[in-house]
C-alpha cells in the first residue's frame, strides 16, 4: 500500500528521528510513505481567522496532490496533522474558503476536501491494524512502562480531528500494548504542554510541563512517547530530566527490529 506523506519543517531538521523511523517502520510493515512533491510549510498553527486564505493554501496544495494520485494523505508532526486537517474540513464544507482558495490556485479540477487524511498513528489501528503489528514485532518492549502524551493538537476539536476520544484517548496505549510493553495511564496525558507560549512566558510553560511528567512519574512511567516535535522540545527543555521523553516512531522502530537501519 502506497501513501502520499507529507513530512513537514521539523522533520527536516529538528525532529529527523521522528521521520526517519516512521520510513524504516512502514517499510517492516509493508507500507510505503511517497513524499509528496515541492510541498511547503503548513505554517504550524491554524489560521482561525475566516477570511485567512493565503496561509491555507500550502495545505491544499498537499491535499490536492495526493488527490491527484488517489492516496490518501499521511502525516507524522502534530501540528501539521492539525493545521491540514483542519483546513481540510474547511475546503470540504465552507464554500466561501474553498471558492477562494481555487481562485487563488487555478487548478484544473476544483479541490473540495476530496483526500482523506491520516495520522501515521492511525495508518498503524485502521489500515495496517494494532493485532498485525503485534505479530510483526521481533523486540517486544516488555517490561517498559511507558506514558503516552497526546498533547491538544491530534485530539481538539474532537469533530474535525476525529482522531479518537478528546477526553479518554486510547490509540496511543493500544499502540504501546502492541509493541510489548505497558501502557501508563496518567491524568495529563491530554493536558497542553504550553508549547506555544514557550518564548513568551518560559515560566508558566516550564510548569505546565512539569506537572505532566511529574504525574506521568507518579503513576509509574518509566519514560514518555509523543508524535509532537514542539511538546518534544518543551518536555525536554522544562520537564522531568528523570523522566526520558521519546517519538513513539522509536520505540516502533525498536520493536520491529529495524531501529538501526
Amino acid at each position: 500500500m502506497k501513501y502520499s506523506y507529507y513530512p513537514g519543517c521539523t522533520l527536516k531538521n529538528k525532529a529527523q528521528d521522528l521521520d526517519h523511523y516512521a520510513r524504516v517502520s512502514a517499510q517492516a510493515l509493508g507500507f510505503e510513505l511517497e513524499e509528496i512533491s515541492e510541498w511547503q510549510c503548513c505554517g504550524g498553527v491554524y489560521p482561525l481567522g475566516t477570511d485567512e486564505i493565503a496561509t491555507k493554501l500550502s495545505s491544499v496544495r498537499a491535499l490536492n496532490e495526493a488527490k491527484e494520485k488517489g492516496q490518501e494523505l499521511v502525516t507524522l508532526c502534530s501540528a501539521c496533522h492539525h493545521v491540514i486537517k483542519r483546513v481540510n474540513d474547511d475546503m470540504k464544507h465552507v464554500a466561501d474558503i474553498r471558492t477562494k482558495a481555487n481562485n487563488y490556485m487555478q487548478l484544473d479540477e476544483p479541490y473540495a476536501g476530496e483526500t482523506n487524511v491520516l495520522h501515521f498513528l492511525e495508518v498503524l489501528r485502521d489500515r495496517v491494524g494494532f493485532d498485525v503489528l503485534k505479530e510483526k514485532v521481533t523486540n517486544p518492549l516488555t517490561g517498559k512502562k511507558i506514558g503516552a502524551y497526546y498533547g491538544c493538537l491530534l485530539l481538539r476539536p474532537g469533530k474535525v480531528m476525529a482522531f479518537d476520544n478528546p477526553e479518554n484517548p486510547k490509540i496511543m496505549e493500544d499502540f504501546i500494548r502492541a509493541i510489548g510493553a505497558e501502557p501508563v495511564i496518567y491524568p495529563y496525558r491530554n493536558e497542553c504542554c504550553g508549547g506555544y507560549i514557550s518564548l513568551k512566558d518560559n515560566e508558566l510553560a516550564a510548569g505546565m510541563c512539569r506537572k505532566i511528567e511529574d504525574s506521568a512519574a507518579g503513576f509509574g512511567a518509566d519514560m514518555l512517547i509523543t508524535a509532537c516535535p514542539l511538546c518534544m522540545y518543551n518536555l525536554n527543555k522544562n520537564g522531568n530530566e528523570a523522566l526520558p521523553v521519546y517519538y513513539f516512531t522509536e520505540l516502533l522502530a525498536e520493536a520491529l527490529g529495524v531501529k538501526g537501519v
